[in-house]
């Protein structure tokens, strides 16, 4: 199964918007934040929200 970016995009916006203090601009950092904060079954898509908000947090 694959995942949609728009899923993956959404999903990390509504974090940020929700918790932007909780993340950070570690990846392995923000693996477990976004295990601890939703219900994603997949580590796949976990790491990619997980590199999505990374990025948009290394860009800011």
């Amino acid at each position: 199964m694959t995942s949609d970016p728009n899923d993956v995009m959404n999903i990390g916006n509504r974090l940020l918007k929700q918790y932007p203090d909780a993340f950070s601009t570690e990846f392995s950092t923000n693996k477990q934040v976004v295990q601890n904060m939703t219900y994603v079954s997949s580590r796949r898509l976990r790491n990619r929200i997980a590199g999505y908000i990374t990025r948009k947090k290394q860009s800011n």
